[in-house]
């Protein structure tokens, strides 16, 4: 009887190191494809963030800034434009400062107060240092912006009233201003 169980396991010795080695092929196959799938998964996660990040940085090189300080027009008391002068970064993109067709800008300006909200209000440039001729606020370029405030909707900024405008590129950050009419005005008011 022992002679037979020995046959029989003996039989079978190379029988196991064949589905040793079958199993252990399919746990390398199956570890190659897991690790092709993690590999794969993380390039595109840091080919996504990478995309996030440039977009991030488009975004900020097209910063508005504001150069200078903000003047009120005022007539019998009451602010009729807003004039300042902006400029973008050294290392800052472009921005476009073209009206379209239909009198509305690629820019949007809105007014904000107590009383009253205006999403757009018109506004024209006057370029005071330029390197070309086109409407795009370049890097070393400097354009006074004449804000029109509306007679209609019965707006009326006097003294110690506060507003605040939001100048709104096409592409990056919303530049908001926010002033107070001092109580002493005369025709052209600084507003600090």
């Amino acid at each position: 009887m022992r002679e037979f169980f020995r046959k029989i396991r003996h039989k079978q010795e190379g029988i196991t190191g064949l589905e040793t080695a079958i199993i252990l092929i399919a746990f390398v196959i199956v570890a190659s494809v897991f690790a092709y799938v993690v590999l794969s998964a993380g390039l595109f996660s840091s080919q996504k963030a990478k995309e996030a990040v440039n977009a991030g940085v488009r975004s900020t090189m097209a910063t508005i800034e504001l150069k200078g300080n903000v003047v009120a027009k005022m007539e019998s008391s009451v602010v009729t434009e807003l004039y300042f002068n902006v400029g973008i970064p050294a290392a800052g993109s472009p921005v476009d400062f073209t009206p379209t067709t239909n009198s509305t800008n690629t820019v949007v300006i809105s007014y904000f107060d107590a009383d009253h909200m205006i999403p757009s209000v018109n506004w024209t440039i006057a370029k005071l240092s330029t390197i070309n001729d086109d409407d795009l606020l370049d890097p070393n370029e400097l354009f006074q912006v004449t804000v029109v405030l509306p007679t209609t909707g019965n707006i009326t900024i006097g003294p110690y009233d506060s507003f605040s405008l939001e100048i709104k590129p096409p592409d990056g950050p919303v530049l908001s201003i926010e002033r107070t009419v001092p109580g002493r005005i005369s025709q052209y008011v600084n507003l600090y």
